[in-house]
């Protein structure tokens, strides 16, 4: 299908001329001899480009430029101006045309003319292809983000309806032993639906701010295991450190089983006493995780309490942070400690 040229000049010999040769290049033609006619036509028709003359009857080509870009009418404009009017063409371009041809009797104006006007044609798709690729990219990302917030709010409902629902099964159970084991379930839970919650909350998906993480895990830690409020306090000290979501998860774990462990033994029979966890930056992108209490004690050496299945998962997500936990000999209590990386 042949393109359509808007070429605008009062001279109507050099339109009919532009007709016959801009018509062999494979273009249809139309005049417009003002700015009037010339708008009229580009309101009723659809053209490709536009060639525009700075000499008019009673204006300039750059009054033109100035009409079209208030009306946002963004075709390629071929200026045509004359050999000794440099400064006009730099005009016309910082005005918004695409190109300048210099007007000549001879017939090198015609091919400079075709060569414009295929160069800013081309320009001009290139440009309406990319913003349409662009705004396809926007849209597939809007699309993206709507899909993962609703997503990440089912599985945030989901972890939450099983919360619930083993908290039912401990206060309708009958036995100290499955409520225990119940409620170290729950606490796990809490762990995972927490560092989720960082995650599709956070700008970054792919890392988790561990001082905001760690502080609503401590507290749902010690409301899960702790219901009725008693025993000993949890104090948090946190510096702003951030980890991959994965080692975020072993980090989360680690601190849910030593917590547990740390307010059922090392206060017996709901004594009142303190459980303090710290995540310092040491130097390098090194961080040490400590927990530590005042407790009756306990070392690496001693029988773990109860069924053992904390203690294993301590040392498998230390194991995945290419690191271990360390029990530090203390006066009274137990401290336990963990230097981990900054990066996976």
């Amino acid at each position: 299908m042949p393109q359509t040229i808007l070429y605008v000049d009062d001279d109507l010999a050099l339109a009919r001329l532009a007709q016959r040769y801009l018509g062999r290049a494979g273009y249809d033609v139309v005049h417009a001899a003002d700015s009037s006619s010339a708008l009229e036509a580009l309101e009723n028709g659809s053209f490709s480009a536009i060639v525009l003359d700075h000499y008019l009857r009673s204006e300039t080509g750059l009054q033109i430029l100035a009409a079209l870009k208030q009306r946002n009418i963004s075709l390629p404009v071929i200026y045509v101006t004359g050999s000794s009017e440099a400064t006009i063409a730099i005009e016309a371009l910082k005005s918004g045309a695409s190109d300048y041809v210099i007007k000549t009797v001879g017939e090198e104006f015609w091919p400079l003319m075709e060569s414009a006007l295929r160069q800013a044609i081309t320009n001009a798709e290139l440009r309406q292809a990319k913003e349409k690729a662009d705004q396809e990219i926007r849209l597939g990302k809007e699309r993206a983000e709507v899909l993962l917030a609703e997503v990440n709010h089912r599985v945030a409902n989901s972890l939450a309806l099983v919360a619930a629902l083993i908290r039912l099964q401990v206060s309708n159970s009958r036995s100290e032993e499955v409520k225990e084991a119940l409620t170290e379930t729950q606490a796990r839970i809490t762990a995972i639906a927490g560092m989720h919650r960082s995650l599709y909350t956070s700008d970054d998906v792919r890392q988790v701010e561990m001082d905001k993480y760690l502080g609503t895990l401590v507290k749902e830690v010690q409301n899960s295991v702790n219901m009725d409020q008693q025993g000993p306090v949890i104090r948090l000290e946190a510096d702003p450190v951030s980890l991959a979501s994965d080692r975020a998860v072993s980090v989360g774990m680690i601190v849910t089983e030593l917590l547990t462990n740390a307010i059922k033994y090392a206060y017996p029979d709901g004594g009142e006493g303190e459980v303090r966890v710290a995540l310092q930056q040491q130097g390098g992108e090194k961080v040490l995780l400590s927990v530590e209490d005042d407790g009756i004690g306990w070392t690496q050496n001693d029988a773990p309490k109860g069924t053992g299945l904390g203690s294993r998962i301590v040392k498998s997500m230390a194991a995945t942070l290419g690191s271990a936990v360390q029990y530090r000999p203390r006066a009274s209590g137990t401290r336990a400690e963990l230097l981990l990386s900054l990066q996976s």
